[in-house]
């Protein structure tokens, strides 16, 4: 009897670890991916999204990129009874096609991932349908919670995991490394960031342009402030931005497009006649209204006619003859290694993606194409590297890097990551005297306070700047109708705390004067006030 119930025993422990093993067998081994999909919103992975990425964040600590954990609709095709009424159902509940549904509904895997990120409407629905196979999970991803703030600054982490654009594509390997993956914190700062957009929608609404950017910066650190693009998107859907295949959206246009930038680029030609003393501010020519090279006339603005004009009344007046004279005093050499200086000919250093010119057109060395240059047309560059060269004339001559990502070890725990990401921000030297920048500083002072950046003036501060309003080259000729308006200054002039540039694409307005040149105004009081930067004089 005794042996009888020992036995009995023995057979129940058999059968109960057959079972139990069984049961393991088919949850780990057959139904593993359904299980692990229930597990997802739990647990961070090694691939797509799921990663526990670097967050980002702005000046103040403001969240700009979280990790969030997000509704996630899945089926596991076997568990489905009914594929056709199933799909029907879900088709309403999501507003996704049911010929889509029923393809995730006739995979032959456990785990068929159907819409993630659902709204709190569509959970509710979903939790009442109670449909067989049709699972409820959770998901970690990305969260923008600025929505369109600084979205081309930012990017979007993409379907597969990649950071894709701005800074989740630069810093894509720093932040995905799950060993030495931190926060990273931004110079940019929040109110004046939103300022600048504000101030970009207002002129879209008003003036009709096309496209903008606006860029502030410190000229003796290179540290941005706010960059800011119109128009723009939300990265949290970036998707429904990604019309017909148009990526352009997603692109900075101050690192990623080039432009000729016009009459705000003859402050670069002085800077290299100053340096070699070919010319002081005092120096003058007489205007005739054109100035003809190798049989191409080459005109001032409007066709007017200055006579007997000082270098100082040549920026003021924004003379192209006289811009012309000037370069005509350098040789060809001498001018194209004064722009490799100011940084025109390579990238800016940026941490964002960037792409530059290498003006090989005109680099040949024709006559014309010097002459051109030298007031802004035939020549290419980036905002980023134009607002950088003014870096210099404001901060004393020395070329800086502008950078996004604040370097301090006390904010960033990159350590050697991040110093090897970006070696650098001290940028590429002096490239003129602290003498020529001074003398310029002065002279765009007077373009601001005698000149046509009148606009720009704010009372109590002087302020150092310049227009330029430049002809879009269309099909091997420029446009008659089409222009890019642009303004760019520092202030106080002579104890620069920021530098502002703002660009326009194709503004319903004739020159910069009416367009970048206010937007720069309302800035730069704004910063002033903000900061409480104290006076130049009563």
């Amino acid at each position: 009897m005794k042996n009888l119930r020992l036995n009995f025993i023995f057979f129940f422990l058999l059968v109960f670890s057959a079972v139990l093993l069984g049961r393991l067998f088919f949850i780990q081994v057959l139904q593993a991916d359904f299980y692990k999909a229930l597990a997802q919103g739990l647990l961070p992975t090694q691939n797509g999204i799921q990663i526990e990425r670097g967050e980002i964040f702005l000046k103040g600590g403001e969240p700009l990129v979280i990790n969030k954990d997000f509704p996630l609709v899945f089926a596991s095709p076997p568990k489905v009874t009914d594929k056709t009424k199933t799909a029907e159902t879900l088709s309403q509940i999501l507003s996704l096609d049911k010929n889509f549904i029923l393809e995730k509904l006739n995979l032959d895997t456990l785990y068929s991932p159907i819409k993630n990120k659902l709204t709190d409407e569509e959970v509710k629905l979903l939790k009442k349908t109670d449909l067989s196979g049709v699972y409820l999970t959770e998901e970690r991803g990305r969260f923008y919670p600025q929505e369109s703030l600084t979205s081309q600054v930012v990017g979007f982490l993409g379907a597969e995991g990649k950071g894709q654009y701005g800074l989740e594509e630069y810093y894509d390997d720093i932040l995905m490394d799950s060993d030495k993956s931190s926060s990273l914190v931004l110079t940019l700062d929040y109110n004046i960031q939103f300022e600048a957009e504000k101030l970009l929608k207002e002129v879209k609404e008003n003036l009709e342009v096309e496209e903008g950017q606006i860029v502030v910066i410190e000229p003796n650190s290179g540290k941005i402030i706010a960059l800011a693009n119109f128009p723009n998107f939300d990265p949290n859907r970036y998707g429904e931005f990604a019309t017909n295949g148009n990526l352009e959206i997603f692109k900075n246009g101050a690192t990623q497009e080039t432009f000729e930038p016009g009459s705000v680029f003859k402050p670069i030609t002085f800077a290299a006649a100053l340096e070699e003393g070919k010319i002081t501010p005092q120096t003058t020519y007489i205007d005739k209204g054109i100035v003809e090279i190798g049989g191409w006339p080459i005109y001032n603005y409007d066709g007017r006619v200055y006579g007997e004009q000082t270098m100082t009344n040549v920026l003021e007046k924004s003379i192209n003859t006289g811009a012309v004279f000037v370069q005509s005093q350098l040789p060809h050499h001498i001018f194209l290694d004064y722009i490799q200086k100011f940084g025109i000919f390579e990238k800016s250093g940026i941490d964002l993606p960037e792409v530059y010119s290498g003006n090989e057109e005109f680099k040949k060395g024709y006559e014309i194409n010097f002459a051109t240059a030298s007031f802004g047309q035939g020549i290419q560059m980036t905002p980023i590297q134009l607002a950088r060269a003014y870096c210099a004339i404001a901060n004393g001559g020395k070329l800086v890097k502008p950078h996004l990502v604040d370097p301090s070890p006390l904010l960033n725990s990159f350590g050697e990551t991040l110093a090897e990401k970006d070696q650098s921000k001290s940028g590429g030297g002096q490239v003129v005297s602290q003498k020529t920048a001074s003398q310029l500083t002065a002279m765009l002072v007077s373009v601001v306070e005698n000149g046509f950046g009148k606009a720009a003036k704010v009372p109590g501060y002087y302020i150092a700047g310049k227009t330029g309003t430049a002809q879009i080259p269309e099909g091997g000729k420029y446009s008659t109708e089409k222009t890019i308006q642009s303004f760019i200054g520092f202030a106080p002039a002579f104890n620069p705390q920021f530098l502002i540039l703002v660009k326009l694409n194709n503004p319903k307005t004739k020159t910069a004067e009416y367009s970048a040149l206010p937007i720069f105004h309302d800035l730069a009081e704004y910063i002033i006030h903000y900061w409480q930067i104290p006076p130049d004089y009563e």
